[in-house]
């Protein structure tokens, strides 16, 4: 079969694509990478989430890497990304492997691969792998591999907390004392994942909800979206909480529910962290976004002076800016952010801590710092939609709209447009409709921003008829 890394990662169902046999061929191309870049002898650190078999499928990785004679940091338990992100650059190892896919259904798992700078793999590094992962097949290479309790012997393998050092620095980064004196009523759902029982640890206060395990996640994908948190927001409205938090699977993206008990999407929240990373905590730097991302960050960015960047959607690019810029913070729509003086990688838990630190900053909830910088800057709102299309209806839509000649939408003349990532149209007002068929899975993505909600909906309604779904 075809293995091919998307935005961040191989995926794929598990036991139809994504094997044991698959997962092995995967790893050892990543090893030939790590020996033929000259990383291997740093090391290789794994993790795993929660999932199905996750365990057993960072083991096999490790089995490959012993095999190889790569020196082997497995976890002890399941670990969040960012906390084996964290590990790759504290241990100075060559690479990271991540046993996760993230916020996908439960039926699925995956490989996400860190290099050394503790971030996604770039799309050259993940490129190379897959030339030298074909190159093995078509020369029927064997996978090199020694046996776990024998590498567990020799001291190739060796099991690690990657806890430790990452609670040290997110109490470096974050006034933790400070959050706790402020004594803020806070409920997490974990969402049956990796960044499970993490929140209360680090804060006795936090109330957490779904922090078992269970590989079904609860009968829905542990993606920390509005439908996906109908509880947590019962909580809050109904509780003493003051805010909500949630975690996807592996807790590298965050989501959250305001004072009132509302869904507070990831833009707001990238737009509440970067105001107070730039006012309170001082910090300065560009700004990168995706494509995707609310236009209320290029709104911040010239009230205070901060070069703005935009990429495809796909936190490796963001992580490819943030390594050769001054990158103050980056942030993607599905909740993915990242800030200066940690990894460039997405960071859920830390992102939790940093609403946290606004609100004791400021004695002020999520939705009332929102409502304050909205009042300066404008108000928008905001909605994405994710409708199934087969994929030859997805290669007819993008071979029409790459040739153009749509002039108005929903009434509205276009006077921009941006085919970075999708087909993105800009209206006079600033309001847009983003198009966006997904390159990995039979689905389309309509984004639209607008000043109110009802000319939200009618761009996404709009954008529903041009592609026929």
């Amino acid at each position: 079969m075809h293995i091919k890394f998307g935005t961040d990662g191989w995926r794929g169902v598990i036991a139809r694509e994504f094997t044991f046999d698959n997962l092995s061929l995967v790893a050892q191309a990543t090893m030939d990478y790590l020996i033929q870049k000259g990383l291997a002898d740093k090391g290789l650190v794994i993790g795993y989430d929660r999932r199905f078999l996750s365990r057993q499928f960072a083991e096999r990785v490790a089995e490959v890497a012993a095999g190889n004679n790569l020196k082997t940091y497995l976890t002890n338990d399941f670990s969040p990304t960012p906390s084996v992100s964290w590990a790759v650059k504290c241990l100075g190892a060559g690479g990271g492997v991540m046993i996760t896919a993230s916020h996908n259904p439960p039926i699925y798992n995956g490989f996400k691969f860190k290099e050394a700078f503790g971030g996604s793999a770039r799309s050259a590094t993940t490129c190379l792998v897959e030339e030298i992962m074909v190159g093995n097949m078509t020369n029927h290479r064997k996978v090199r591999e020694k046996l776990l309790t024998d590498a567990l012997a020799k001291g190739q393998v060796e099991l690690i907390d990657a806890k430790r050092a990452y609670f040290n620095q997110l109490s470096y980064y974050v006034d933790l004392e400070l959050i706790r004196r402020a004594a803020i009523p806070v409920v997490c759902d974990s969402m049956y994942g990796a960044g499970s029982g993490y929140f209360p640890e680090l804060l006795h206060e936090v109330h957490e909800i779904h922090g078992t395990e269970n590989p079904t996640f609860g009968g829905q994908p542990p993606e920390p979206t509005e439908e996906h948190l109908t509880e947590l927001s019962t909580l809050v409205r109904c509780g003493s909480p003051r805010l909500g938090l949630a975690l996807d699977g592996d807790a590298d993206r965050i989501g959250a529910v305001d004072e009132m008990g509302n869904f507070f999407s990831s833009q707001w929240i990238f737009t509440v962290i970067l105001r107070h990373l730039y006012e309170r905590k001082g910090l300065r730097g560009g700004v990168v976004k995706t494509v995707a991302t609310t236009s209320m960050i290029d709104s911040l960015c010239r009230k205070f002076g901060l070069e703005l960047f935009e990429t495809p959607i796909g936190f490796k690019h963001i992580c490819e800016l943030m390594l050769d810029h001054d990158i103050l913070m980056g942030g993607e729509e599905s909740g993915g952010l990242g800030v200066k003086g940690h990894i460039p990688e997405r960071d859920g838990i830390l992102m939790g801590l940093l609403l946290m630190e606004a609100m004791a900053m400021s004695g002020k909830g999520v939705r009332r710092l929102l409502d304050e910088t909205m009042d300066e800057i404008g108000h928008f709102s905001y909605h994405r939609i994710d409708l199934p299309i087969d994929n030859d209806a997805k290669e007819r839509l993008i071979v029409r709209l790459k040739a153009g000649g749509i002039g108005t939408i929903a009434d509205r003349p276009v006077t921009a447009e941006n085919f970075r990532d999708g087909f993105k149209y800009i209206f006079s007002d600033g309001s847009w409709l983003l198009i966006r068929p997904s390159g990995t899975e039979p689905v389309l993505r309509l984004y639209s921003e607008a000043g109110d909600r009802p000319a939200v909906d009618e761009l996404l309604a709009a954008g529903r008829v041009i592609a026929g779904v």
